[in-house]
């Protein structure tokens, strides 16, 4: 009691103690400040950035300041072609990476549910994933040649080896014991696919989804660099012959910005679908 007292206000408020184990506690919220915390997150590099390209110690062509990169943007935009550039992308990005989700779901949901085909596709994929995608580009542009199938499967390459790995484990997560379960019910295997396996791995099997549409969006920088006349990645490239840093931070600033736009729509996707999981 006299521990419970020392702890609190007099107004039964938490003390300035216990609000601090409140925010520092292992996998605990940040509470009220979560608001705060992620504007901090963003402002703080911000204004390390900028206070370094006022500090004169950087030139101006190597380090730009934020108000210059912006005013780079609005040109692109309204004089540049950033409409053309950012559809084409998009459009690359999307077609490769659904490309790669419609086919590894499939794959690692077998490969995590039945031993058997586990076995036979984990190896390949353990050995294909550990190539890095780019060393695939020479061979890439002969097979596909410089047009939008090149880049497609490039983004396909990246993306899909790792996402058939991560979907196998996600549904190897599945605990045992609910298979067992339904087992004694008498549910088929084909009602323990569709109804106990499939539904349990769904919030993890979007996670993956959401983390790997990340990686799309690297790859698809990669693909534009070496064979395109449009996009992102080409104008990025495009820049630095010139040395239009500003346009470059531009070029990267927009890919983050799309694909954090991306990540809180999946994010809000799985809150909604699935209320009693938790995002990492």
């Amino acid at each position: 009691m006299k521990k419970y007292l020392s702890s609190t206000t007099n107004t039964g408020k938490p003390s300035a103690q216990q609000a601090r184990k409140r925010l520092w506690a292992v996998r605990g919220g940040p509470g009220n400040h979560e608001f705060l915390v992620r504007c901090l997150g963003f402002m703080i590099p911000l204004a390390i950035w900028w206070a370094a390209s006022l500090s004169g110690l950087i030139p101006e062509t190597f380090l730009p300041d934020p108000p210059k990169v912006l005013k780079r943007l609005l040109l692109w935009i309204s004089d540049e072609g950033f409409g053309q550039d950012f559809w084409i992308s998009f459009v690359r990005v999307s077609s490769g990476f659904l490309l790669a989700a419609v086919l590894a779901l499939p794959i690692g949901v077998l490969a995590g549910t039945f031993r058997r085909v586990q076995i036979f596709i984990e190896p390949l994929m353990d050995f294909i994933r550990y190539m890095p995608a780019v060393a695939f580009v020479p061979l890439v542009l002969l097979w596909c040649g410089v047009g939008e199938a090149s880049k497609i499967a490039l983004i396909f390459i990246g993306t899909f080896f790792q996402m058939v790995l991560m979907m196998a484990g996600n549904v190897r997560q599945v605990p045992m014991a609910q298979i067992e379960a339904a087992q004694t019910m008498g549910a088929t295997r084909r009602e323990l696919l569709f109804k106990v396996i499939l539904p349990s791995a769904a919030p993890a099997l979007l996670d993956t989804i959401r983390v790997t549409l990340g990686w799309a969006w690297t790859y698809l920088v990669v693909a534009e660099l070496v064979a395109a006349n449009e996009g992102l990645g080409y104008a990025i490239l495009r820049a630095q012959r010139f040395l239009l840093t500003d346009k470059i931070f531009a070029g990267i600033l927009v890919i983050g910005l799309i694909g954090l736009i991306q990540d809180q729509l999946l994010r809000a996707i799985y809150r909604k679908r699935f209320p009693y999981a938790q995002s990492n």
